[in-house]
């Protein structure tokens, strides 16, 4: 990699993620990472639409990280590198919108296909590395039976690195990678041999070669510098953090469906010019 390029961006970052395995040339690797998740059989996986349309226009169109069609079943991909305080509503919100579309198929409802959400979060506030969440009651009897949500605890997976131990390594290695540095993939790959891990390693040093990419990235970094400054403010002249993280939230979505920049200013509070920055 040229060294004229001095930040190289891991998977902890979304859109890495999303350049990384969403290619028909990565659904090899793709497939690692899912079965050492999942500990099941992936046998095919089919990239479906990540955008999902919505009637209400106070509503944000989601964007989804990975969604994918597999022989187990509907599979979402959320890659959170921070932990807002409305992150599982949030998550909660979208596979449960999956979910209602995937039940109503057909002439009756069913449980006819597994609906699956993965979030790969940093700053997770539990102990485990992987919490599994199901709909039961208070005695463990199943609501429904096809919806399944892992929260996976990637700050502890970082912490199985830091550790060194070879079998713990080994065993969460397509994790592990995730959120590692060119001389930590390096040494990975050298330890567990797996080609895997080393065309993830390629993939992604190339990804972080691509100008397009690295403008995006520049961008999206000035946008949170902007977003934290915003914040920073208003805490300063004694707001709430969540009214304004609220009010950010409401200008994304009127930008997103076109609304009147003047009208957002006058509703949000937020300049005309911090908005255009927003865009």
């Amino acid at each position: 990699m040229s060294e004229t390029i001095s930040k190289f961006y891991t998977c902890r970052n979304d859109r890495a993620f999303k350049e990384v395995f969403m290619k028909e040339e990565s659904k090899d690797i793709l497939t690692k990472l899912l079965e050492s998740i999942l500990d099941v059989k992936i046998e095919d996986i089919e990239f479906l639409n990540l955008e999902r349309n919505v009637d209400n226009i106070h509503v944000r169109r989601k964007h989804f990280d990975l969604f994918l069609k597999t022989n187990i079943g509907k599979i979402q991909v959320e890659v959170n590198a921070e932990k807002p305080n409305y992150l599982h509503p949030r998550n909660a919100s979208f596979i449960f919108d999956t979910y209602s579309h995937e039940v109503k198929k057909g002439d009756e409802y069913n449980e006819d296909t597994l609906v699956i959400q993965i979030n790969l979060s940093y700053s997770l506030s539990i102990e485990e590395l992987v919490r599994i969440y199901k709909v039961r009651d208070e005695e463990g009897n199943e609501y429904i039976k096809n919806l399944i949500i892992y929260d996976i605890n990637m700050d502890k997976i970082k912490d199985i690195w830091y550790s060194k131990s070879r079998n713990e390594i080994e065993k969460y290695k397509y994790l592990i990678m995730l959120d590692l540095n060119q001389e930590e993939l390096k040494t990975l790959e050298e330890l567990s041999q797996d080609r895997s891990v080393d065309k993830y390693m390629k993939t992604l040093e190339e990804v972080n070669q691509d100008p397009e990419f690295r403008e995006f990235m520049s961008a999206e970094e000035d946008n949170r510098k902007i977003e934290n400054s915003l914040r920073r403010e208003a805490i300063e002249q004694g707001l709430e953090q969540g009214s304004t993280e609220k009010a950010i939230e409401i200008a994304r979505n009127l930008l997103q469906n076109k609304v009147d920049i003047s009208i957002i200013s006058q509703s949000t509070g937020i300049s005309k010019e911090d908005l255009e920055k927003l865009k």
